[in-house]
């Protein structure tokens, strides 16, 4: 099969004025700038999308996909029937009740005030990967009571056993205290006396030490069982809310819609995206902004191949009055410069994509941070192919836009005032 002569002619006009089958330098840079622009675009949003999914897993493996709570009211008492009305909705996988409350806590040299969640130990596992992030001690140490060690001599001996609390890795650090140690949960609302409310104070034993990853949950945030809690802030058989999880985290939005939906309006249901929707949103502005600015990469990348196009154009007047002499039509002519713009746009596309997969694999896998400063040891990266065909197409179009004013430029070339002092 005989090709089109357009594409002889475009190629040719690639290469260098010398009979060599090497390219020209302008073609050289122009391809060169398309190449860093894919390739930085590739690495770039590769890196965001690693860090968004990396900061998604973090909190999700502390809290549920979906939070359901009474509308108007602290508290849900009778929790047990809404569970199971949660549990027949389509998509959810378990439900499991929790309390919230806010409480300082008191060691022998600090004081913080902090996150109390109470959860139920043995089904906490099915709804959060709590369980999984939790590196000293287990879930069931919640639930075990530890007697009270003896009284020194002359001293009073205590009474009761003392509740286990598992608190961030973070957390213990700031309070001095290790597994085994006492601390004290103090509760601002405790009972009224003719002097006004006296804060609530019980001392629990640190059962285990968890890292979620997330600064803000590892300083901030605790965990007892939930009869301690209920018993220790008593409300009694009732509880903050339903922490619910669901097949796909994607949908969570809609069965969190289903889910107040089947409950009517005494409750609200708030998936894991909306409860930290501020932090996501700035995630999502910061990836748009900066696959806008690197564009701008290729669009710099373009300008040079309308530099290249138009000297080329007008090195070849005379060739292309000759082309249109021997009977080449305008549109010929815009098809012979508009390949040499693909090609170009084409192979730089081609380069890139390798190269941005190579810089971010040497970026995953031999650039190292401090993990006692930055709470992660590498840089996450994850490539999607929705990325990478939106950069290529991107690229190509931008290098093929960049051929159509040098093109029209040839096109329009007057055979007559070509050749008229040859």
């Amino acid at each position: 099969m005989t090709l089109p002569y357009e594409i002889f002619v475009g190629l040719r006009y690639l290469r260098a004025k010398r009979r060599t089958r090497t390219i020209s330098l302008n073609t050289f840079i122009s391809i060169t700038g398309i190449t860093l622009g894919v390739a930085a675009l590739i690495g770039t949003l590769g890196i965001m999308t690693g860090f968004k999914e990396d900061m998604q897993a973090k909190i999700l493996g502390t809290t549920s996909h979906v939070v359901v709570q009474p509308r108007g009211k602290s508290t849900m008492a009778g929790y047990s029937e809404v569970i199971r009305q949660v549990e027949n909705v389509p998509g959810v996988v378990a439900a499991t009740p929790y309390i919230y409350q806010q409480v300082l806590l008191t060691s022998k040299t600090s004081v913080r005030g902090i996150v109390l969640r109470g959860i139920d130990p043995q089904k906490e596992a099915e709804v959060t990967e709590l369980a999984k992030n939790v590196e000293s001690g287990t879930l069931q140490d919640l639930a075990v009571r530890q007697r009270p060690e003896p009284a020194p001599a002359g001293a009073s001996a205590q009474t009761g056993r003392k509740p286990g609390i598992i608190v961030g890795k973070e957390l213990a650090l700031r309070l001095r205290v290790a597994v085994g140690d006492r601390i004290n949960v103090v509760s601002p609302v405790g009972p009224i006396s003719a002097l006004g409310m006296t804060p609530k104070i019980r001392p629990f034993r640190v059962a285990g030490l968890f890292k979620s990853g997330m600064y803000e949950y590892d300083s901030s945030l605790a965990f007892i069982s939930l009869e301690e809690a209920q018993r220790f802030f008593s409300l009694g058989k009732a509880v903050t809310g339903i922490e619910v999880k669901v097949e796909d985290v994607f949908t969570a939005d809609a069965v969190a819609k289903q889910i107040a939906a089947q409950l009517g309006k005494g409750y609200m249901a708030r998936d894991w995206m909306l409860l930290n929707r501020n932090l996501f949103s700035a995630l999502r502005l910061e990836k748009t902004m900066m696959f806008l600015l690197l564009v701008l990469i290729t669009l710099v990348a373009s300008f040079n191949i309308v530099g290249t196009l138009t000297m080329i154009v007008n090195e070849k007047q005379r060739e292309i009055a000759i082309l249109k002499a021997m009977g080449a039509t305008p549109n010929a002519i815009m098809r012979i410069f508009m390949l040499n713009g693909l090609v170009i746009g084409l192979t730089g596309t081609a380069i890139g994509i390798p190269l941005g997969y190579t810089f971010l694999y040497l970026i995953e896998n031999y650039f190292t941070f401090d993990q006692t400063v930055y709470f992660l040891s590498r840089i996450p990266v994850h490539v999607k192919a929705w990325d990478v065909f939106l950069v290529s197409f991107s690229a190509i179009l931008i290098s093929f836009a960049a051929t159509l004013y040098p093109s029209w430029q040839a096109a329009k070339l007057a055979p007559v005032s070509a050749l008229r002092y040859e």
